[in-house]
């Protein structure tokens, strides 16, 4: 008797320790269906360092992006996760913080803000084939290999340098200008590559060039030698953090004449660095105008933003927002989170409508847009003017 009671007990542990395993399993399959059901976005973004008011205000363009399809019901019903990491405006960080993502398992990644830690990042985001979208990197040779070979992986829609510097040359050249002074960024391909181009198109004369390095502050004398030049004009090619103190200095030593920029002006930041005061007569290129025109669903993003995060959203901000948009549309096309099929979906985008803009992809991976140039008189923008790629 006593035998038979042990047999039983026996069969009955064998029996629950079998429907452990088979729950432990069923729980197993359930976690790894919720992962499989997620869509996780990766953000690499200057969130720290000299330039983070890009990096910020685009993490946030994005997050915003996100909650908002999110409340819609997500992407193809399902809802999207959104990582970001911190570059500290560096390279270095840069791909460190691509690692992150790939370990991650993001099925596609927006930013960085600028070119040089863009193009860190691709050597990872091509050796994974996870799409990469990049906002705010505007050199040429983004989407491109060095033998000119379009990279499958990398889109972006934001216009390249060739693009705005071109642009900027056309807009000197229909204001009457026969002479100009370059002062361009020799710290970055972004002041290069906008250097050669507007220096290509421009119909005058260059009669005076100087450069400079991300690290400086005291541009006293480069801006004697350009005053001393005598230049029409002057055309900044670098970013804020340099151009705003520029600015100022110029201004204060009595260089009153139309100062041109490109795309990187276009943060508030440049304002504070500037002073309010000398933030006059000046022209830059700008992805994104909001003004009394604008579309309603320009209205609704600013008014978004505001609420959000209690400032309107500059250009850089509304790029992000784009491609937080497009990467989700591309998805949705797709039918798939898969890598190809969302690079596939994003290669084949056509007239996908942004607060930025209505654009195409072409096959350089890049798109058709207008560059606007943005007229500040006393401290504001007064007037835009568009000009239409050729």
């Amino acid at each position: 008797m006593e035998k038979k009671w042990q047999s039983l007990v026996m069969m009955v542990g064998i029996f629950m320790t079998l429907s452990g395993c088979g729950s432990l399993t069923q729980t197993s399959e359930s976690l790894s269906k919720k992962q499989s059901d997620e869509i996780v976005i990766g953000g690499n973004w200057e969130l720290s360092g000299p330039i983070s008011a890009y990096g910020v205000a685009q993490d946030r363009a994005v997050k915003l992006a996100i909650e908002e399809k999110n409340q819609q019901g997500g992407v193809n019903g399902r809802q999207v996760k959104y990582i970001s990491y911190d570059n500290k405006s560096t390279t270095e960080e840069t791909v460190a913080g691509a690692e992150k993502l790939v370990s991650d398992g993001v099925n596609l990644i927006i930013g960085p803000s600028t070119t040089n830690n863009t193009l860190a990042e691709i050597p990872v985001t091509q050796r994974e084939k996870i799409p990469l979208i990049s906002a705010t990197a505007t050199a040429d040779n983004i989407t491109q290999d060095k033998s000119g070979k379009v990279l499958d992986y990398i889109f972006r829609i934001c216009f390249k340098d060739s693009l705005q510097g071109g642009s900027l040359a056309e807009f000197a050249n229909k204001k009457g200008y026969q002479t100009a002074a370059v002062i361009k960024d020799n710290s970055s391909d972004y002041g290069q590559n906008l250097t050669d181009q507007f220096k290509k198109y421009f119909k005058g004369q260059v009669i005076q060039e100087e450069s400079y390095v991300s690290e400086e502050k005291d541009f006293q004398a480069i801006l004697q030698n350009v005053k001393k030049a005598g230049a029409e004009m002057i055309f900044i090619a670098g970013y804020y953090e340099n151009a705003g103190p520029l600015i100022k200095q110029a201004r204060e030593m009595g260089l009153t004449v139309p100062i041109l920029g490109p795309d990187g002006f276009g943060n508030k930041g440049i304002i504070e660095l500037a002073g309010i005061e000398n933030w006059d007569n000046i022209y830059y290129a700008a992805h994104f105008v909001e003004n009394e025109h604008a579309s309603d669903e320009v209205k609704q993003f600013v008014k978004k933003y505001k609420e959000t995060y209690g400032n309107a959203p500059d250009m850089f901000a509304a790029l992000a927002y784009d491609a937080a948009h497009l990467a989700m549309d591309a998805m949705k096309r797709a039918g798939s989170t898969e890598k190809d099929a969302i690079r596939e979906a994003l290669a084949q985008t056509k007239d996908f409508k942004g607060v930025t803009g209505t654009f195409s992809m072409d096959e350089w991976h890049n798109p058709s847009k207008t560059v606007f140039i943005q007229e500040v008189k006393g401290g504001k923008v007064v007037d835009s003017t568009a000009i239409d790629p050729k």
